[in-house]
């Protein structure tokens, strides 16, 4: 399994929905509220080999409520 993270702007007054909405189609590890330029944190799985910008584009872009993603790829847990 592949770990990457994917920092989601929100619509004003939308990032409680999105953060259900995310956690109701059970496709995330982990939900955090930030502070900042971006309204949450998300970690994800996906299987070796899978194409994480389909995976973003097709699955977390598409939720209602999301203006903006920034997405990041890790290397190597230290």
């Amino acid at each position: 399994m592949v770990p990457f993270f994917v920092q989601i702007k929100c619509n004003l007054g939308k990032s409680y929905q999105v953060a259900n909405a995310l956690a109701d189609a059970e496709i995330a590890s982990e939900i955090y509220s930030t502070a900042g330029d971006f309204d949450l944190l998300v970690k994800f799985y996906v299987e070796d080999g899978a194409d994480i910008g389909h995976f973003v584009n097709e699955q977390v872009q598409t939720i209602p409520g999301i203006q903006d993603t920034r997405t990041i790829i890790t290397f190597k847990a230290f």
